[in-house]
Parts: C-alpha cells; structure tokens; sequence
C-alpha cells in the first residue's frame, strides 16, 4: 500500500507508515513542497495508486464529484497534536489498512472508522 501525506499532517506521519513497511511520500518530498497543488497530488495519485491523507475537504469534494484522488483517508478529527496523531494511527493501523482495502474514502476521527465510499 502506498500512501501521499497532504501539507497540513506531519512528515512523522509518512516516517510511521515507511517504518511498518509502507511505501509513503510526503508533499514536503515534491519539488513544490507543500505548495503543490491539490490536482498535482491527484495526479500523482493516481498515476502511482497512492492513497492520500488529509485533512482538506477539497480532497473529499474532489472524490465525489471527479473520483479524484485515487482513495482517500480524510482526517476530520481537528486540531491534535503530532505525537497524538501518531498514537491513533498506531493504535489503529490494521483497522485503517482493512477499511482502505474495502473502500476507497474512508473518514477517520478521533473515536472512528468509517468506509464512506
């Protein structure tokens, strides 16, 4: 599985998921850091099936209307801080693994998993 790590999420975040095996990018990797568009992330994406996380709802939006980016794991649990972030990926990877192998939106808060689409 292959993952892109939007602008506002930590690079620790793409170290995690590469230290448990994954193959993981950050936008902090790009030529245009995390300036790069949200359609160069698309692309991206979909061109090497990489799921991206984020926060951004225009990635939601993007999904919805134009199956755009390739899946999608959309954080909406607000503000938190990196070291909690990681916790609650680490806490629950597999679940995050399974809802992404049977979806491709999958919304992730604080107290939930859920397989949208």
């Amino acid at each position: 599985m292959k993952f892109l790590i939007d602008a506002q999420l930590p690079r620790a975040l793409a170290r995690f998921l590469t230290d448990r095996g994954f193959d993981a990018v950050h936008t902090l990797d790009f030529h245009k850091k995390n300036r790069t568009p949200d359609s160069e992330i698309n692309q991206v994406s979909l061109i090497e099936e990489r799921i991206v996380i984020s926060k951004d709802s225009d990635f939601y939006d993007s999904f919805s209307a134009q199956k755009e980016p390739y899946k999608l794991l959309y954080l909406t649990m607000g503000n938190i801080g990196n070291k909690d972030l990681i916790r609650l990926f680490d806490k629950n990877l597999l679940l995050i693994i399974h809802s992404l192998q049977n979806g491709s939106v999958v919304e992730m808060s604080q107290n939930s998993i859920v397989v949208v689409r």
